[in-house]
């Protein structure tokens, strides 16, 4: 399994242009970055290929989601602001091409019973990832804690699990982020066994406090073990807060990860 440096995350003490060459220097295998689209997509990809770094993942636009909204792919009022998103994410992806495209579910708008919002997220998942196929780019979803973002629609493993089960397209995957399991005391091992053969990319912080792997009480070793033996290949991304010792001082993870 390569580890990829989430640039939303590390290096931020460097404006994201810069972020790219510094993770590689570092030792990571690729990047992956939430909501590149402040870059033109040209850029992007001329910073990708001078650093030789392959681009992991990106989210689509999300709306108003990182300021406390319900954000776009589960609110049945905002379908045409999704569609626009989709659009948005499409052209940009034909240019940089990630491996993978996050669609965050959201939280529960105001209004929105439960089932009508999943049944939106349904449809929405399900028009991204067929768009996405064409393009050979696998469209995923991800579960966050309630405790760091109240309200939001997709919780656990079981919460999507259950939404893959809707959504039923071979080219929809799951997103599993250890930190946010973790932070809701959820068994990391029992979570990857739960997904067996639907996860599409991992993540990783550790908890408390979404620092670097060694920071807080997580122990990565069975998470990692039952990866291995669900038979899953794919990529690490490094998605930790650094603190104030900066990326480079909070490293020191990641040559024993990289041995494993």
């Amino acid at each position: 399994m390569r580890i990829a440096a989430n640039l939303s995350l590390l290096f931020t003490e460097l404006p994201l242009a810069e972020r790219i060459l510094a993770a590689r220097t570092a030792g990571f295998d690729g990047v992956e970055i939430q909501f590149p689209y402040e870059l033109p997509a040209i850029r992007l990809k001329e910073l990708l290929e001078r650093a030789g770094l392959p681009l992991v993942l990106i989210n689509l636009p999300a709306g108003d989601l990182m300021q406390g909204g319900p954000g776009l792919a589960a609110v049945p009022q905002r379908q045409a602001e999704f569609e626009a998103a989709l659009q948005e994410a499409l052209s940009y992806a034909l240019m940089v091409r990630p491996s993978f495209v996050n669609v965050l579910p959201g939280r529960l708008g105001e209004g929105v019973e439960r089932e009508e919002a999943l049944e939106t997220l349904e449809h929405n998942l399900w028009m991204a990832a067929d768009a996405f196929d064409l393009l050979g780019i696998r469209v995923l979803c991800e579960a966050i804690n309630p405790l760091d973002m109240p309200g939001f629609l997709v919780n656990s493993a079981a919460d999507l699990a259950a939404l893959l089960e809707r959504v039923n397209h071979p080219n929809c995957q799951a997103q599993l982020d250890f930190y946010h399991m973790a932070r809701q005391g959820l068994d990391l091992a029992g979570c990857v066994a739960q997904l067996r053969g639907r996860i599409g990319h991992v993540q990783f912080a550790d908890c408390p406090g979404r620092g670097a792997p060694g920071s807080g009480a997580i122990d990565f070793a069975p998470a990692l073990q039952a990866l291995q033996a669900s038979g899953y290949q794919g990529w690490l991304g490094a998605e930790y807060k650094p603190g104030e010792q900066g990326t480079a001082m909070s490293l020191g993870w990641l040559a024993d990860w990289q041995a494993r």
